[in-house]
């Protein structure tokens, strides 16, 4: 339809990408640049908090269980996915992540503490699950005001629905992940 629009605009005349669109386009491309980066000192800063690879691996595995509750938040309210929405994303990555290292430094103090493997597993679980899920509505509840701007919405909409929703799935499948990874027994 634009193309035919623009067939037929008189001479002089041009249509241009501006406003919210060009300032979009242009934070995706130093996003697009930077991500590498960030990624890689992620890495590095989770390894120094884990001291291992595999809990490094285990932390980066809980980083897109928040993308169900963010995709189903952005169709519920139908809302685009583009740059900001995609910003959202990496800071929930970042948020859940936050999580699983809360709860894997709380099995590795319950263990230190004497508690037989599989225990010190759920009792991590259960020890962690209010102030995780506490934290997890004070973000949410934080990001109220922000679905009614047309430009930040998006990213609102994702970090409420990513943080609920990966934050419930992030309680349950971390002390499984790591009853599986370290081969513990019930």
């Amino acid at each position: 339809q634009i193309a035919d629009f623009r067939e037929n605009l008189p001479v002089g005349y041009r249509i241009e990408i501006g406003g919210s669109v060009e300032q979009s386009s242009r934070g995706e491309g130093s996003l697009q640049k930077l991500q590498p980066v960030m990624v890689a000192l992620m890495l590095i800063f989770i390894m120094l908090q884990m001291r291992s690879f595999s809990g490094t691996f285990m932390v980066f595995a809980t980083a897109p269980l928040g993308l169900i509750g963010a995709v189903l938040a952005l169709l519920v309210f139908n809302q685009p996915f583009g740059f900001v929405a995609l910003l959202g994303l990496t800071g929930l990555a970042g948020i859940l992540m936050r999580n699983t290292l809360i709860l894997t430094q709380q099995v590795s103090d319950n263990l230190k503490d004497g508690m037989e493997t599989f225990g010190a597993v759920v009792e991590a679980a259960v020890q962690r699950a209010r102030p995780v899920i506490l934290t997890a509505l004070a973000a949410m509840l934080a990001f109220v005001p922000l679905t009614q701007d047309s430009f930040w919405g998006p990213l609102a909409y994702v970090l409420i629905g990513g943080v609920g929703v990966g934050t419930i799935i992030t309680l349950l499948f971390v002390p499984a992940l790591y009853a599986l990874w370290y081969r513990i027994n019930v």
